[in-house]
């Protein structure tokens, strides 16, 4: 099943449904950090938060940045994602494994920690970016997640988010996003009757791996309650918009001083992108290159 976002409504709009299947770049980005289990889940889970908590922006530049910092051995996890359906991510310590939690899954909350912080930024796309900043409920993602959506975005929200990886790589990888809108939020029966149905689920990637697709998750949830499935499923992929031309613009911010000092040291310059693993290399042609670059800028500046 090919990796989608799609968009839902019941309740005559009164209830917002977004799911999203990323099984496909979860295992890319699995392969592209060499990522253990355990980071394999944390990255996954939070890429699919990212693209459900980015597919209610309006413009098709807006991109959402979600930061996760815990006390745990992973560091930290870093993802981009976009309306656009573009993702991209990365955990600081990648090779991190630890053994199953209590439940006999991968302990990505031991992993994060539960004592930091979630951070989020959303950039609209004109403007200046707009922050949001909550504790840790658990590390474990998906209640880190729902607690920022409850707190800071004042939405009653819940998240399913899962990502099985095994010996063969990720076969199932994606997430749920459910909320009520203040329409339906002074409906209590409506409300109690989605939170018991919510509270039945036994995660996402089961539902994926019994072969369910989207529109038919959306039906066992909420089919008798005015489903509207909205026509358009967006595909969804792992794409980084770095780019050797990039790499030279940030080398040339270095100066002429720092970049004459690479070219007597190392005869070039190498740069490795955090978001893909990309491996940029910059000889001792292009060094000089931007070396003249800055001193005809300079000398225009002057002049």
């Amino acid at each position: 099943m090919a990796d989608q976002l799609l968009r839902a409504t019941a309740a005559d709009g009164g209830i917002r449904l977004v799911g999203v299947i990323t099984t496909r770049l979860t295992d890319e980005a699995r392969r592209q950090h060499s990522l253990s289990y355990v980071s394999t889940a944390a990255l996954g889970r939070t890429m699919a938060g990212g693209l459900l908590l980015a597919s209610s922006m309006k413009r098709s530049d807006a991109r959402i940045n979600i930061r996760v910092k815990g006390d745990g051995a992973m560091g930290g996890i870093m993802v981009d994602a976009g309306v656009d359906g573009t993702v991209r991510g990365y955990v600081d310590n990648p090779d991190i494994e630890l053994p199953p939690n209590a439940q006999g899954k991968l302990d990505v909350g031991g992993a994060v920690g539960c004592n930091g912080y979630l951070y989020v930024v959303r950039d609209v796309g004109y403007g200046y970016p707009y922050s949001s900043t909550v504790e840790l409920v658990s590390g474990e993602i998906g209640d880190d997640l729902t607690h920022y959506l409850v707190s800071s975005e004042q939405t009653p929200s819940a998240l399913v988010l899962g990502v099985f990886v095994d010996a063969t790589g990720v076969t199932a990888a994606g997430g749920l996003l459910v909320q009520v809108l203040p329409k339906a939020a002074r409906d209590e029966a409506l409300v109690s009757q989605l939170e018991s149905r919510l509270a039945t689920l036994a995660g996402f990637t089961p539902l994926l791996q019994a072969g369910k697709s989207l529109p038919q998750i959306f039906e066992d949830l909420v089919g008798d309650m005015g489903l509207r499935i909205l026509p358009e499923t967006q595909l969804v992929q792992f794409q980084c918009g770095c780019s050797f031309d990039r790499v030279m613009g940030a080398l040339k911010i270095l100066g002429e001083d720092e970049l004459n000092d690479m070219i007597e040291k190392e005869g070039g310059a190498e740069a490795t992108c955090h978001f893909c693993s990309t491996v940029y290399q910059a000889g001792r042609s292009e060094l000089e290159q931007l070396i003249e670059e800055l001193r005809l800028e300079r000398a225009e500046a002057s002049s």
